[in-house]
């Protein structure tokens, strides 16, 4: 939220941005689009911004990370399970699924990686691991790949641009101990879920509990997610009451609360439209780009079957 704070007070352009794109996701809301059926992947680049060789994570640590977001965004992650009984109806498949980038900007193959060396000891939240002049990478077309960076931060876990700001600081930027479940990650922070919460960000989700902090007043923009006071921490015990929400209270094992990566499992089927309203708008292109790729698929099949 700082980073979107300092967007919202220094880019007038950014809160026109996000009002057009509000306006549009209420739009399909209230107008009961059809829920979207098709699985859209996203490809993903990596950008490995190090000082040390230790921050310089491997490919292994980069294919757990990948591997645990196909999960949570698909619904298949083992720890599913654990939702609570009154909340087992509203977990939701996102349709989403990611992939290494196999061309890069120009065409070319690539591993969907890129490995900066830096003289940085650490970076903010002021997007300078973004940029190759002040010693990170630069983004890759923002509407043609996910972009995530990795990094050494200064005190915290990550943080995503929401949909609307400048195409060429988009994306997430995630500490290498918070990223995938081997190589560097660290506990409590090893199963790959600061990945998970800041794409959802990214497609447009807002933190559950509305960034009121303790106010009861505050909203995430979506129906099925229970109000709550302030964000969670640790590994609660189910019922955590708060803003008078009981019997059930939080829903604190939503991916978008701050629980540790052991105790968030969950997007809601709110969420998931919200997402979907994303894909449909400001990230529609990522839906544009996987149709063409499996028309072109398609047409290569029938072609094949032909010969």
């Amino acid at each position: 939220m700082p980073v979107h704070h300092r967007m919202l007070a220094s880019r007038p352009g950014y809160a026109v941005a996000l009002a057009a794109i509000e306006n549009d996701t209420l739009a399909r809301k209230t107008g009961r689009a059809p829920a979207r059926r098709e699985v859209v992947t996203i490809p993903v680049v990596v950008h490995v911004v190090y000082r040390t060789d230790e921050q310089n994570i491997g490919q292994e640590q980069i294919d757990s990370q990948i591997e645990i977001l196909n999960q949570d965004f698909r619904k298949t992650n083992a720890d599913a399970g654990k939702v609570p009984a009154v909340w087992k109806g509203l977990v939701a498949d996102a349709q989403i699924e990611f992939k290494p980038a196999d061309k890069d900007p120009q065409g070319k193959a690539t591993t969907g990686v890129v490995r900066k060396k830096t003289t940085r000891d650490s970076f903010g939240a002021d997007d300078m691991v973004k940029s190759a002049a002040q010693g990170g990478a630069d983004a890759w077309p923002a509407d043609r790949y996910l972009n995530v960076w990795v990094c050494e931060l200064a005190g915290f876990l990550g943080y995503a641009q929401f949909p609307g700001g400048p195409p060429e600081t988009d994306g997430v930027v995630i500490l290498h101990s918070a990223f995938g479940s081997t190589g560097t990650a660290a506990a409590p922070y090893d199963l790959g879920r600061t990945a998970t919460h800041e794409i959802g960000h990214w497609l447009n989700l807002r933190h559950i509990w509305g960034d009121d902090e303790t106010g009861c007043s505050g909203t995430d923009y979506v129906d099925d997610t229970p109000n709550q006071g302030g964000h969670n921490r640790g590994l609660p015990a189910f019922p955590k009451v708060s803003c008078d929400n009981g019997p059930d209270g939080d829903m604190f094992m939503n991916y978008m609360d701050y629980t540790e990566d052991a105790g968030c499992y969950m997007f809601t089927k709110g969420q998931v439209a919200r997402m979907d309203a994303c894909l449909a708008g400001p990230r529609a292109s990522f839906v544009d780009t996987a149709a063409h790729e499996k028309a072109r698929t398609g047409v290569r099949a029938k072609v094949t079957k032909k010969v």
